[in-house]
């Protein structure tokens, strides 16, 4: 309409209110008592019996631009609510968004709480799946447009939704890598809702800028999960490392993002050498090629295989003995405040916490004395609190995995079944790989150290184990 009116095609703007026309009230004043009096343009507000034609401007100069100002505070004054009460939503882990995530629909019962969409759920399992045995992100997209999985954008105006994901798509919407990224970063497929992440820049401009990300919302178990919390991790330890695919394969090298020099802790490269028609792959450190002071040093691929195999075969040993000891504990009624004395991890931290608390209760004397200044006892204070305070969470913290290995043995922190699957097998695959192993170092000498996941757990249950060695005669004759 503004281009009719500024050719001349329209004569005349007839309005219900001045609310209607417009909320800045500079705005609407520019074009009332400027613009449309300049194209020679009529300008009607009925409920307000404003006629532009009839109207004094001497009288009504001051009664227009109140008018405005009064509508531009009203919309403001909604526009704080809104917020307001979308905020309070946000964090009691109420989905506010008018679209549900990919995977999940909106509840009929509750439009705020997400219940899992069975057909897409499934989609989004394959996707983490298919990551996690090593495919990039374009090829997870291009598997699914092979198979003609309708994009997210599709599936949802399939579904009737009148869907428009803000970002440039093509006439006929498909998988892309980006989208890909998106889905296996999102952590409401572990149950959790993360949500303002953008704000409108103020209610007067759409544009909406990002926030960061310690700015977000974030509430955890606010509806069922999809994805298990344990592969989410891995799949972002590997996108965090983005495990390259060799030139032949959509899918990454077997231990691309997995293996490190053990001297300059660089990722190793993969290399194939032929020889009399057989390939054989092995990983290589390239630091001293590109003019680093480190070895060419390498190991076979096939040999690396068995070596990690065996690993988590000895593990796995291991965490099957633990989960006997700990269902041995729960029919002897140990409690877990009795596991907690034998932990020398936690006896160290609460040592260390002791040292720091100390150090801040004699601040007070020390500023008495003259020994420190006004400022730097401020200082201190701050540092010995803000350092009380990390210890008192990681004393938590060390508490809270002993307790949930008692109320629920191994598998309430580790993925026993995942383990055993490596007793089943005789050569190692890449997601056995991926959920078991976070890290190995090959080092010039030939030694080989594998980083096992649960590193945490593993030291708890050696806790339990030592407490278990020298209380087991006592507790077994209670259980007699």
């Amino acid at each position: 309409m503004t281009t009719d009116i500024e050719a001349g095609k329209v004569n005349c703007v007839i309005v219900k209110d001045l609310s209607r026309f417009g909320r800045e009230y500079i705005e609407a004043g520019r074009w009332i008592e400027k613009t449309y009096p300049a194209l020679n343009v009529r300008f009607i507000s009925v409920t307000d019996q404003f006629d532009s034609k009839t109207a004094d401007f001497s009288e009504k100069s001051f009664v227009v631009p109140i008018k405005n100002f009064v509508n531009e505070s009203y919309c403001r004054d909604i526009s704080d609510k809104v917020r307001s009460h979308q905020k309070i939503k946000r964090e009691k882990g109420e989905f506010i968004g008018a679209f549900a995530p990919y995977g999940y629909c909106k509840d009929p019962e509750n439009k705020n709480c997400l219940v899992i969409d069975s057909y897409a759920a499934d989609i989004v399992r394959k996707i983490f799946s298919w990551k996690i045995d090593g495919f990039s992100l374009g090829a997870i997209a291009e598997k699914l447009n092979v198979r003609h999985v309708q994009s997210p954008k599709e599936y949802k105006k399939a579904n009737g939704e009148n869907y428009n994901s803000g970002f440039h798509s093509s006439d006929t919407p498909k998988w892309s890598a980006v989208q890909i990224k998106r889905i296996l970063t999102n952590e409401v497929y572990i149950g959790n809702m993360v949500q303002g992440k953008q704000e409108r820049i103020s209610y007067k401009v759409k544009q909406r800028l990002d926030k960061l990300e310690s700015e977000w919302v974030k509430v955890e178990n606010t509806h069922q999960a999809i994805i298990r919390r344990n592969d989410f991790d891995v799949v972002q330890k590997l996108l965090q490392y983005d495990g390259r695919a060799s030139k032949t394969s959509d899918s990454a090298n077997f231990f691309s993002g997995f293996v490190f020099c053990g001297d300059c802790h660089t990722p190793m490269i993969r290399r194939v050498n032929q020889y009399k028609g057989k390939k054989k792959a092995f990983y290589i450190c390239q630091t001293k090629n590109k003019g680093g002071d480190c070895t060419r040093h390498s190991i076979p691929e096939e040999v690396l295989k068995r070596i990690v195999l065996k690993e988590i075969q000895a593990y796995t040993a291991l965490f099957v003995d633990y989960q006997m000891i700990m269902e041995e504990l729960c029919e002897m009624k140990v409690s877990y405040d009795q596991v907690i004395g034998y932990d020398t991890q936690i006896s160290k931290l609460q040592e260390e916490y002791n040292r720091y608390y100390s150090l801040k209760a004699s601040l007070s004397d020390d500023l008495k004395e003259g020994l420190i200044s006004k400022e730097e006892f401020d200082d201190f204070r701050e540092s010995y609190g803000r350092k009380c305070e990390e210890l008192e969470q990681m004393i938590e913290n060390q508490k809270k995995l002993v307790k949930q290995m008692f109320e629920g043995g191994v598998s309430a922190t580790v993925q026993l079944e995942d383990w055993k699957k490596s007793l089943e097998i005789k050569e190692l695959d890449r997601t056995l790989l991926a959920l078991t192993v976070d890290k190995i170092y090959i080092y010039e000498n030939k030694q080989i150290k594998i980083h096992i996941r649960y590193q945490d757990t593993i030291e708890k249950m050696k806790v339990i184990r030592r407490f278990y060695a020298e209380h087991w005669t006592e507790c077994r004759k209670e259980v007699g």
